[in-house]
């Protein structure tokens, strides 16, 4: 089964580009913005981390019913650095884990791709274990007119925070296989959505073979060798930068 990771900059339009491959291609869609939600719910242990580390420091921390005003925290840790690294390193082992255990399942299933929906799928090093990675990018411009209509209770410094603690678009765009441009119309982008699917489709019989042990432990392991030294050869580009 080919792991597509799919990224983006915030408000760049990556769930518009995930509901496209959902309900046009029918992928399935490990989603972790829905994962990272069910994982900070009361009762779990990520939650319970949380609280414990942003209750002396975040006021308004929890809402009425108990359940964590993500508004409050986003807001805190987007301009803290570092209490932003201390909530990824609490969230980040379990939405991993989650995510594995979904993409077991559509594996399981006989899906011949799935859809890793990631923000942070290369700050997180996702993207090693994923055949094919697709950016999604815009204009800073129209990036952060974007965010500002969509969350119309961040200030303009707020949602300038959010964009610099994400990692730049021009190096999202140098670590992908493949990068989408949303900055005019829903056609142009279903377009190279399109494009984009007929390039990377794998065929029946890869999909098949895939499914004895021998193969798919080579296809896998090749995919993650490939990509670890990707990266390597990135960070000896950027060293001698």
């Amino acid at each position: 089964m080919l792991v597509v990771g799919l990224t983006g900059g915030i408000a760049c339009g990556k769930s518009t580009v995930s509901r496209r491959l959902r309900d046009k291609y029918k992928l399935p869609i490990v989603d972790a913005d829905k994962i990272a939600r069910q994982v900070v719910e009361p009762g779990q242990n990520a939650y319970d981390q949380i609280v414990s580390y942003f209750k002396d420091k975040i006021p308004d921390l929890l809402l009425e019913d108990g359940h964590l005003n993500r508004a409050a925290l986003g807001k805190w840790v987007f301009s803290h650095e570092e209490d932003l690294k201390a909530l990824n390193g609490v969230t980040h082992p379990a939405i991993r884990h989650a995510m594995f255990r979904e993409i077991g399942y559509y594996y399981l299933k006989g899906y011949r791709m799935c859809v890793l929906d990631v923000p942070l799928l290369f700050e997180g090093n996702l993207d090693s274990m994923c055949g094919v990675t697709i950016t999604v990018v815009c204009k800073q411009e129209v990036q952060l007119e974007r965010l500002l209509i969509r969350n119309p209770e961040l200030s303009e410094e707020d949602a300038k925070n959010r964009l610099r603690s994400q990692m730049s678009m021009e190096e999202k765009m140098t670590r992908s296989d493949y990068t989408l441009q949303n900055d005019t119309t829903l056609v142009d982008l279903y377009e190279q959505i399109e494009s984009v699917i007929k390039r990377i489709q794998p065929s029946k019989l890869r999909t098949i073979l895939e499914y004895f042990p021998p193969f798919g432990v080579v296809s896998a392991s090749s995919i993650i060798m490939s990509r670890l030294l990707m990266k390597k050869l990135q960070i000896k580009k950027t060293s001698r930068v």
